[in-house]
């Protein structure tokens, strides 16, 4: 990763955004003994995972951050900066003025047909797919989704939400977005299966701030713009930002799905009884809504609420979702093969590696890089 035999720079390695990514490889990087500098263009640390504190709440700035892995190591190294709490993720979702349980399980069965056991739940469902046992190799997301389910949770809890989310129509979406749908045949309302599950105590920016300990970090500060300079003074690069933008978009550009945050201060100690609610109907021009003080168990007495608007993505906006369509798989094949030629820079992470990686994932790939 590093070239040894320069030392004329001031730094052995100039790191390219100050979110999860470069905050942990920086981390690593100064406990081997390297001098790091962490540049990044937002006027904050922490990426899409920092959080504001107002009103004594902890605010997700770009949308709920929940913590999970399977992957002990992952949590015990987070753990080891700050301590996390025990928040499960029991989304709800809110259709027609109705509100049912998400992921899909008794619970949401119960709600939609009255059905109270597993064997009464699993005889409706295959009741409910055998309409759409004609479609043999679905063509689109809407048959994927109606050969899974079948027509009643496909059409309150899955299109709507999908349509906004995508912009475009579910017949016009590929089938690898909807591989599986998992129903859970118990009253169990935590969305991940992962053994551990949490958010830290006081907020994410806790933990940016102890893996950013003791290193030099400039925010405001654009790499594209600037790299001439910045490149001449350190050995190695750690870019984390989109891999197209760094080779000036040469091959044409990938396209992501951007979202647009409405925050909103309520006089009120408690709006929505949860942390997340989708919004399912087509009609809600939202996706979400977030009440940030219920990931922290927070007995403020007001609340903060954020809508959460799916959004075209243009240059120059936040790039949240890679669209991995077969197109922009290939364009960002090309863009790797690039990548690989250069010699002292490692692209990692979510926009360059034009992948969408939960945050455990994200650390897991930056600590195995150092082994």
């Amino acid at each position: 990763v590093h070239n040894p035999n320069s030392m004329s720079k001031e730094y052995d390695y100039l790191i390219v955004g100050a979110g999860l990514s470069g905050s942990v490889f920086a981390h690593e990087a100064k406990k081997r003994g390297y001098r790091c500098l962490v540049i990044d263009k937002r006027p904050h640390f922490g990426g899409n995972v920092y959080c504001e504190q107002i009103a004594g709440i902890n605010v997700h700035q770009y949308g709920p951050h929940i913590f999970h892995t399977d992957n002990k190591e992952v949590w015990d190294y987070v753990n080891s900066f700050v301590e996390f709490n025990r928040f499960t993720n029991s989304p709800l979702a809110c259709v027609n003025g109705r509100m049912y349980n998400l992921p899909f399980n008794l619970n949401t069965f119960y709600r939609l047909w009255g059905v109270r056991t597993p064997s009464e739940a699993k005889d409706k469902i295959e009741e409910q797919r055998k309409r759409f046992a004609h479609i043999s190799s679905p063509s689109n997301l809407e048959e994927q989704a109606l050969k899974l389910c079948g027509e009643d949770i496909y059409q309150l809890l899955i299109k709507g939400y999908t349509e906004k989310q995508w912009g475009r129509k579910c017949t016009e979406l590929p089938t690898s977005i909807i591989k599986r749908l998992p129903f859970r045949f118990t009253f169990d309302n935590n969305y991940f299966n992962d053994r551990y599950q949490g958010v830290p105590i006081g907020g994410y920016n806790k933990l940016i701030s102890k893996l950013l300990d003791g290193i030099e970090v400039r925010l405001g500060v654009d790499y594209i713009r600037d790299r001439t300079e910045l490149n001449q003074i350190a050995d190695s690069i750690f870019y984390t930002g989109c891999i197209d933008e760094y080779f000036d978009h040469s091959l044409g550009y990938l396209e992501y799905r951007s979202l647009r945050f409405e925050h909103t201060l309520l006089e009120i100690d408690n709006y929505q009884g949860n942390a997340v609610v989708n919004f399912t109907d087509r009609s809600v021009p939202y996706t979400r809504v977030i009440e940030h003080k219920h990931f922290e168990f927070g007995k403020q007495p007001n609340t903060i609420i954020t809508h959460e608007y799916p959004n075209a993505y243009k240059h120059g906006e936040e790039p949240y979702y890679p669209i991995n369509n077969q197109r922009n798989n290939e364009l960002y094949e090309k863009y790797k093969s690039l990548a690989n030629q250069q010699s002292n820079v490692v692209f990692c992470g979510r926009l360059a590696e034009y992948k969408y990686y939960d945050m455990d994932d994200v650390i897991e790939n930056v600590l195995n890089l150092w082994k």
